[in-house]
């Protein structure tokens, strides 16, 4: 059943990640950001997103430090990651507001972690990921939460030409002083 269900983690992983390459290639035709909530692109992405987050917390359980860091030291370096990641997402889905972190319009944000970074929540997730595949020592969760990672470091390829067409301006000179990650 885990290799299973490590198996539809991927299929969904890999089918985001083709959707957001597909997004940066064809913008006319984009996936992400959806056109809108009630968008098959809005519903399929968010539900492959939760799925993926939920299969995550069972191949966490099922397979809790069953790697190569066996050390406790793992904690040490885990647990601040966990903590300064999720701390930075969370900032950053505060600050720019639910409708906004769920890929649709609404308002530009340019405060809080903005910033420092156009993408604090997918900064902030990874550096989480980090820290929890540290903690937990599951190569299952490494390859889940890595091609998680490559889809955070494709979407805002395909985010930016949809901010630019939603805020002209004042998207570009933002872009221009601000960095992408960090």
């Amino acid at each position: 059943m885990s290799t299973m269900l490590f198996g539809v983690a991927v299929v969904i992983l890999i089918a985001m990640l083709a959707g957001v390459v597909w997004s940066v290639a064809v913008p006319g035709r984009r996936i992400w950001p959806p056109p809108g909530r009630r968008s098959w692109q809005y519903v399929l992405t968010w539900l492959g997103f939760y799925a993926v987050c939920g299969i995550n917390v069972l191949l966490l359980l099922m397979y809790w430090n069953s790697w190569v860091f066996q050390s406790p030291l793992r904690f040490i370096v885990g647990i601040p990651l966990v903590l300064l990641g999720g701390v930075l997402a969370m900032w950053g889905v505060y600050t720019a507001g639910w409708t906004n972190s769920l890929g649709l319009k609404g308002g530009f944000v340019e405060s809080g972690p903005y910033r420092f970074t156009r993408n604090p929540q997918y900064v902030g997730d990874v550096v989480l990921f980090v820290g929890v595949s540290v903690i937990a020592n599951s190569l299952l969760l490494w390859i889940t939460h890595l091609l998680l990672a490559l889809v955070f470091l494709v979407a805002p390829l395909t985010e930016e030409p949809w901010l630019e067409e939603q805020y002209g301006d004042a998207y570009r000179e933002y872009r221009k002083r601000v960095p992408r990650f960090l």
